[in-house]
């Protein structure tokens, strides 16, 4: 299958953006993108799945706090963090963060953020998975608080689209932004108990909105494993592109969350526009990505720069 991407240009001087700048770190630490992308292709090289606990790592944590790192907090006696709650538990990919935190510091100490790091890794793996190449802002500072209470707010697999849209949109995200940021399921996967509700040998009959065959392949998956896994994009699983939207179209989404935006009267125009045109999608998801990326950062002299993306830095 062609893979379709998307370029834009880079410029030379930073270009201002919502308080962040293309090229933030030119005079500071000039090597730090670079260190970035070289540390996520070793990881890549290895691991197609890091392209999915990358993406999910990074809504994770913008859609919290905003984009400040604070999912990477671990917990201490004193204080449970983000990345204990029952949507964060599965969330993976720190240790690459750790590495390219380790790798930056070396060169360019306290100098560039953890949240950065996440944003400029999930930028790079998304390329290297066949999606669209976009320029990230940077200049974000590390949050100051990390508790578990906080990440509640996070909708589930089963969460309906008037309340989906209402939580993206209260982050200043479009219903079509919504839409396009959900393609990120392209890649991934969702474990058994995501989706089990929905199936046949559950609910004891079959369900309208998902095909036939499929319910019988996930029955078989999950009664031989019942923390068994299934693709969200049944062909092109590595890749970010467009055919997530067209297997909903055939009523093929995995999680209940995925299939509604199909048969929603507020989504599904949106589902068709995209599952007919890969270009469109690869565009509208690097602006989503970019317009993501922005939600509740934190510049200046707010926050901190973290010398461990897992722990604040101690206070004299």
């Amino acid at each position: 299958m062609k893979k379709i991407s998307i370029i834009f240009f880079f410029f030379i001087l930073p270009l201002a953006f919502a308080d962040l700048q293309l090229g933030f770190y030119a005079s500071s630490c000039r090597k730090a993108e670079s260190i970035v992308q070289k540390v996520v292709q070793k990881r890549f090289n290895r691991d197609k799945s890091i392209t999915a606990a990358l993406l999910r790592m990074h809504f994770h944590d913008c859609f919290v706090r905003g984009c400040d790192a604070s999912l990477l907090i671990d917990s201490t006696k004193n204080n449970t963090s983000e990345k204990q709650t029952g949507a964060n538990a599965s969330v993976r990919g720190y240790d690459l963060i750790d590495d390219v935190k380790e790798a930056i510091e070396a060169a360019c100490p306290s100098t560039v953020s953890c949240s950065d790091i996440i944003a400029l890794a999930t930028r790079d793996v998304v390329a290297l998975s066949g999606g669209p190449k976009y320029n990230v802002p940077t200049g974000r500072r590390d949050g100051l608080v990390s508790n578990s209470v906080d990440a509640n707010i996070l909708p589930g697999p089963g969460s309906p689209i008037p309340q989906l849209t209402q939580f993206f949109a209260a982050k200043g995200i479009t219903t079509e932004e919504m839409v396009t940021l959900l393609g990120a399921h392209t890649v991934g996967v969702a474990h058994c108990g995501f989706f089990s509700g929905r199936l046949s040998s559950v609910t004891g009959r079959p369900d309208p909105t998902m095909d036939p065959a499929l319910d019988a392949k996930l029955v078989k998956l999950c009664k031989s494993n019942s923390n068994g896994a299934a693709f969200l994009d049944q062909n092109t699983s590595f890749v970010v592109d467009n055919a997530f939207y067209k297997q909903i179209l055939l009523k093929k989404g995995i999680m209940q969350i995925d299939q509604q935006l199909a048969l929603d009267k507020s989504t599904s125009t949106f589902v068709s526009n995209f599952a007919s045109n890969g270009d469109k999608f690869v565009k509208s998801f690097a602006s989503a990505m970019i317009k993501l990326g922005k939600v509740g950062v934190l510049v200046g002299k707010e926050g901190e720069i973290r010398k461990n993306c897992r722990a604040f830095n101690k206070r004299n």
